[in-house]
C-alpha cells in the first residue's frame, strides 16, 4: 500500500505519523511546496495550481491514495484534484474537526489561520456542524509560518496572542490548520483556564482512518514497520527530514527507516 500526502509544508506531518501509526507496513510519499509556504493568503487559483502540481509529483510514484494534508488546501483544490486524480487515485480532504468537537456541547474554540478564520467554508461547518454549542474562531497571526520554520519565540508569541483571544473555560478547541497539530500541547496549555485544559481536536487520526477506509483496508498498527518514506519537495529543500526528528508527532515516521540509520530519505 503506498499513500501519498500534499502540504504546502511540514502541516502533513501529523497525519502521515497517523497514517504510520494505522499502517506501520505502508509506505509513503511526502510532496510539498515550502518555496510558497504558506497557502493562505494566496489567491484559491494559485492555491489549486500549487497543491495540484504537488499531487501530480506525488503521482509519479503511484500511490492508491492521496491525503491534501491541509484544511486551505482542501478548501480550494480538492475538487481539481480529484478532477485529475480519481477514479485511479482516491483523493481524501482535511476538514477541521468542528463535529467531534461540539458534539459534546460547548463552548468550544476553533484555532485557524487568518484567511480560514471568519471564511464562509468554517462558518458553514460551525453551522451545520456545531451543535448548538457556543463556537469561537480565533485566528492565529503567524502560527503555521512560525511552526514551519521552527522559530521557538515565534511560536511561543503565537500561542500567547491566539490564548489570549481565546475565552476562559472553552472545553474544546479545534485545530483548524494542520501545522497547529504539531504544537498541541503548547495550544492546550495556552487555552486552559482554572486549572482545566481542554480536548484538542485535530484531524489527522481521522484523516488517516478514513483514507484506510476509502481503500478498503484494515488498520495493522502491529504490522513491521517496513514501509518506505520518500520525500518531495518544489521550491526550496524540505524541512521534512529535521521536522520529522523536532516534533513528537513527525518523529514516529522514522520507526519506518528507508536506510540504514532510519532517517528519511532526502528529496528527488
Amino acid at each position: 500500500m503506498k499513500i501519498a500526502l500534499v502540504d504546502s509544508g511540514i502541516g502533513l506531518l501529523p497525519a502521515a505519523a497517523a497514517v504510520r501509526r494505522l499502517r506501520p507496513d505502508a509506505d509513503l510519499v511526502l510532496s510539498s511546496d515550502p518555496g510558497s509556504m504558506p497557502w493562505g493568503p494566496r489567491e484559491p487559483d494559485d492555491i489549486a495550481a500549487r497543491a495540484l502540481a504537488c499531487a501530480l509529483a506525488a503521482a509519479e510514484y503511484e500511490p492508491d491514495a492521496l491525503i491534501v494534508a491541509c484544511n486551505t488546501a482542501s478548501v480550494h483544490a480538492l475538487h481539481a484534484l480529484r478532477a485529475e486524480l480519481e477514479p485511479a487515485v482516491a483523493v481524501i480532504g482535511t476538514v477541521p474537526a468542528v463535529k467531534p468537537a461540539a458534539a459534546g456541547g460547548g463552548p468550544v474554540a476553533v484555532w485557524a489561520t487568518p484567511a480560514t478564520t471568519g471564511s464562509a467554508y468554517q462558518r458553514r461547518l460551525i453551522s451545520d456542524f456545531g451543535n448548538g454549542a457556543r463556537i469561537t474562531e480565533v485566528p492565529c497571526h503567524g502560527l503555521a509560518d512560525a511552526v514551519e520554520t521552527g522559530d521557538e519565540e515565534a511560536i511561543t508569541a503565537a500561542v500567547a496572542a491566539a490564548g489570549a483571544l481565546t475565552p476562559p473555560g472553552v472545553r474544546a478547541v479545534v485545530l483548524g490548520c494542520t501545522h497547529y497539530e504539531l504544537v498541541g500541547v503548547r495550544i492546550r496549555a495556552a487555552a486552559a483556564s482554572g486549572g482545566t485544559a481542554p480536548e484538542l481536536h485535530g484531524s489527522a487520526a481521522a484523516v488517516a482512518a478514513q483514507t484506510l477506509r476509502r481503500l478498503g483496508a484494515e488498520p495493522a498498527p502491529g504490522a513491521a514497520a517496513t514501509g518506505s518514506v520518500r520525500v518531495l519537495s518544489a521550491g526550496r529543500p524540505s524541512a521534512l527530514p529535521a521536522a520529522a526528528r523536532t516534533f513528537a508527532e513527525g518523529r514516529l515516521l522514522t520507526t519506518a527507516p528507508t536506510d540504514p540509520s532510519g532517517r528519511l530519505v532526502p528529496g528527488h
